[in-house]
């Protein structure tokens, strides 16, 4: 399976300064990780969206998949209790 180019919204950059840095290194991986299989154990797509979540702890990584275009947009990344608002 070819692997997926991963990009970023620009507010997820500001998503991050907000996540301590041994929890941001674990993101970090994570993230690196859906680029090799985007519907990996443990994502789940959202009900009415066209977005899927990645359980990391505390924190969701909400992203979409292009199959297309072989891209995946990482959205939003938080804490559970504030990412889906």
């Amino acid at each position: 399976m070819a692997g997926y180019k991963i990009f970023f919204k620009k507010s997820v950059w500001k998503d991050f300064k907000a996540i301590p840095d041994k929890d941001l290194n674990k993101i970090l991986q994570s993230i690196e990780s859906l680029g090799e299989d985007p519907r990996q154990p443990g994502s789940k797509k959202l009900s009415g969206q066209e977005r899927y979540r990645f359980r990391v702890g505390r924190y969701r990584i909400i992203y979409s998949i292009q199959d297309e275009e072989l891209t995946i947009w990482v959205v939003k990344v938080g804490h559970r209790k504030n990412v889906y608002r």
